[in-house]
């Protein structure tokens, strides 16, 4: 098993940042990628970031440019910078790891960005 607890999240005015992180606990070893979903009211859970075991990282288009995903080597630890935030951005945020076939999601962490 693998436990997840995201932590950074909080309230910002829009054109600042934050930085989310999200540390695995557990069975940790051969963690194949982590990132991170969010989930505005409403809307449907969507992907914003990820980032592989070999470092290999893909985004949402719509927060490229302003979001970066990193993560320790061996992968356990996520984080997300996100920069230049808009209050489009407001949403749960997610952290998810895949090990071997087995995903694994943290409790959530709310971001909001008042405009």
């Amino acid at each position: 098993q693998v436990q997840l607890v995201e932590s950074g999240g909080g309230l910002v005015q829009a054109g600042g940042s934050l930085r989310l992180s999200c540390a695995a606990s557990g069975s940790i070893f051969s963690m194949k990628a982590m990132g991170w979903y969010r989930q505005a009211p409403g809307k449907q859970r969507e992907v914003v970031a990820r980032i592989t075991s070999d470092s290999s990282a893909d985004y949402k288009d719509s927060v490229k440019a302003r979001f970066i995903i990193s993560g320790d080597k061996p992968l356990n630890t996520v984080y997300l910078e996100m920069n230049s935030l808009k209050p489009e951005d407001t949403a749960v945020y997610y952290c998810y790891a895949v090990r071997y076939d087995n995903n694994y999601w943290g409790q959530g962490t709310q971001v909001t960005v008042s405009s």
